[in-house]
């Protein structure tokens, strides 16, 4: 069975940085992309990008400016999350999430985090 702690979250001034920890167990860690989203309180859930099994990233093109950056640490089990420049419309739970397997040409993600709520307010 595949867990996964998110971390990192909290309060940060509008421009600030936070980076969030996603650590995974339970199964072969480069058998799996982990993929980020937020929600939004009203709002529907949003798709940042993925960390694919080799290490690289793939993003929501939303997400494209730089501001959000993906990254994976074999060594640890871990994926991170870097946000910089930070938004109060980035407010939001910050979940991410684990897929193995691909339906109708889309990641089905089975595993999800418990979230990390991130606050940005001054």
């Amino acid at each position: 069975q595949v867990q996964l702690v998110e971390s990192g979250g909290g309060l940060v001034q509008p421009g600030g940085s936070l980076r969030l920890s996603c650590t995974f167990s339970g199964r072969m860690f480069g058998n799996y992309v982990v993929g980020w989203f937020r929600q939004a309180p009203g709002k529907e859930r949003e798709f940042i990008g993925r960390s694919t099994g080799s290490g690289g990233s793939v993003y929501n093109v939303d997400f494209k400016k730089g501001r959000f950056t993906i990254s994976r640490d074999k060594a640890k089990n871990t994926v991170y999350l870097q946000m910089s420049s930070l938004k109060p419309e980035d407010t939001a739970v910050y979940h991410c999430a684990a897929s193995s397997r691909i339906i109708a040409g889309d990641y089905e993600y089975d595993y999800w985090g418990q979230g990390t709520q991130v606050t940005v307010s001054s």
